[in-house]
C-alpha cells in the first residue's frame, strides 16, 4: 500500500509568549520570556511562586458568558488555537467534505482547575453534593476534541490521546497516520493545558519537578545549564491542520512543511525519570528517521524536549550524541521551553509549530538563560544559546517525552513537489 503524503496547512497557538501563531513565532525568534509571578492563585505558601501563564487572554473576546461557564480554561485555550489553525488553513472555506476531517485534541491532565474547584467546594460544605452539572464534561480530557468537532461540524475520527507531557505530540502522530493511510483527508490536531492552580503547582512541587528559583523567575527555565533546578510550569496550547497533500494542492492551500515521519518508544525504566543513557529517546528519533527514509546527515535542527530538569537534559543529549555521532555537533539544537516554560500536554504541539516554522523560515530560535556549562552535558553540541540563528533547515526533529517513559519524535521537512 502506498502511503499518502501529509503536509501542514494551518497553525494556531495560545502561549505564554504570544496568543496567536505569528506572535508566538515573533516571541521565539526574539528570545521572549514567559515567566512571571503566579497570578492565578495565592502562591505565597508554595515552594514555587512563578509560572509561564498566558497573558491578556480574555475568553469573552471569543465566547459568550454562557459558553465560558461551560468550558475549563484548558478547553478555552484549545478551541481558540484550533479556530486560528482552521482559519489559517482555509480548509473549511471551500468544498472540503467535513465527514473526512477529524479532530484529535489532547491534554495531559484535562480540567484540573475545574476538578480542584468542585472538589474543594464540596469539602468545605456540609456533605451535601452540590456539584455543577458541567463538572464532568468540563473536566474530562477528551472534551476539547468534541467541542471543536461540534463547532465546525467535523465528523471524521474524534478522540484525545493521553501520554502525559507527550500527549499533543501523540495527537499529531495519530493524525499523520490516519491521513497517510487514507482514513481522512485532514485533521485538526493538537493539545492544550491549564494546570497552574494549587493542585498543579503543589503536586509538581511535591515531586521536586519544578524550579524553585523564586528570586529570579526570568532565569528559572535554563535547559542544559549546570545550575538548572527543574522546569517552569506553563499553560496554553496549539493546533495544527494536517492535510493529505493532493487534497491541499487541489484547493490551492499554502503549505508550511511536510510531515516526514514519526517515531515512538518507551523508556521502560522508571515512572518519572528518563533512561539515564537516553535509550528511549534515541529509539524514538531513530524510528522517526527510518519512517521518513532519511539519514542522520539530513537533519539540521532538533527542538529538544529540554525541560531544564537535571536528569532529563543529560539523557536527551546523550541520546542525540549516540544516534547522530560525528554529525551531532552540526545540528542546531534548542529548547524553546527556556522561553515558554513547560506546557505539559500542550508542549508537543507548540514545539512542533516552532520546528515547522524553523523549517519554513530557515531560522532556529534560541535557547535562552544559559550561564554555566554543565560538565555532564556534551558541550560540543550546538545548543543555539542566546540568539536565534539563520541557517538552512531542510529537515528537523522535534522531541517530546512524558512521565511513564513515553517518547515521541516527529520529523518536519521542507515541502518539495
Amino acid at each position: 500500500m502506498e502511503l499518502k503524503r501529509v503536509v501542514v496547512t494551518g497553525i494556531g497557538a495560545v502561549t505564554p509568549i504570544g496568543n496567536n501563531a505569528p506572535a508566538y513565532w515573533e516571541g521565539l525568534v526574539n528570545g521572549a520570556n514567559g515567566a512571571a509571578e503566579i497570578t492565578r492563585f495565592d502562591s505565597s505558601k508554595f515552594k514555587t511562586r512563578f509560572a509561564c501563564e498566558v497573558k491578556n487572554f480574555d475568553p469573552l473576546a471569543y465566547f459568550d458568558r454562557k459558553e465560558v461557564r461551560k468550558y475549563d480554561l484548558y478547553a478555552l485555550f484549545g478551541i481558540v488555537a484550533a479556530d486560528e489553525a482552521l482559519a489559517d488553513s482555509g480548509l473549511l472555506e471551500g468544498n472540503t467534505d467535513r465527514d473526512e476531517v477529524g479532530v484529535i485534541w489532547s491534554s495531559g491532565i484535562g480540567g484540573l482547575i475545574t476538578f480542584f474547584d468542585e472538589v474543594s467546594a464540596f469539602a468545605k460544605g456540609d456533605g451535601t453534593p452540590r456539584f455543577n452539572p458541567f463538572f464532568i464534561p468540563k473536566m474530562i480530557a477528551d472534551i476539547t476534541a468534541g467541542h471543536i468537532s461540534i463547532k465546525h461540524g467535523l465528523r471524521g475520527p474524534n478522540f484525545a490521546t493521553v501520554s502525559a507531557c507527550a500527549s499533543s505530540a501523540n495527537s499529531l502522530v495519530d493524525a499523520f497516520n490516519y491521513i497517510r493511510l487514507g482514513k481522512a483527508v485532514a485533521f485538526v490536531a493538537g493539545g492544550s493545558e491549564a494546570s497552574i492552580n494549587e493542585a498543579g503547582v503543589g503536586g509538581f512541587n511535591a515531586m521536586h519537578a519544578l524550579s524553585t528559583r523564586n528570586d529570579d523567575p526570568l532565569t528559572a527555565s535554563r535547559p542544559f545549564d549546570k545550575d538548572r533546578d527543574g522546569f517552569v510550569i506553563g499553560e496554553g496550547g496549539g493546533g495544527i491542520i494536517l492535510e493529505e497533500l493532493e487534497h491541499a494542492l487541489a484547493r490551492g492551500a499554502k503549505i508550511y512543511a511536510e510531515v516526514g515521519g514519526a517515531g515512538l518508544s518507551a523508556d521502560a525504566n522508571h515512572m518519572t525519570s528518563p533512561h539515564p543513557e537516553g535509550l528511549g529517546a534515541m529509539l524514538s528519533m531513530k524510528r522517526a528517521l527510518d519512517d521518513a527514509g532519511l539519514q542522520i546527515t539530513d537533519i539540521q535542527h532538533i527542538n529538544t524536549h529540554g525541560t531544564s530538569t537535571p536528569l532529563g537534559d543529560i539523557a536527551e543529549t546523550k541520546a542525540i550524541r549516540a544516534l547522530f555521532g560525528d554529525h551531532a555537533p552540526s545540528i542546531s539544537i534548542n529548547s524553546t521551553k527556556s522561553m515558554t516554560g513547560h506546557l505539559l500536554g500542550g508542549a508537543g504541539v507548540i514545539e512542533a509549530i516552532a520546528t515547522l516554522l524553523a523549517v519554513k523560515n530557515d531560522i532556529v530560535p534560541p535557547t535562552i538563560n544559559h550561564f554555566t556549562d554543565d560538565p555532564e552535558i556534551d558541550n560540543t553540541l550546538d545548543f543555539t544559546f542566546g540568539k536565534a540563528r539563520h541557517r538552512q533547515v531542510n529537515a528537523a526533529l522535534t522531541n517530546t517525552f512524558g512521565f511513564g517513559g513515553h517518547n515521541v519524535s516527529i520529523i518536519l521537512k521542507k515541502y518539495v513537489p
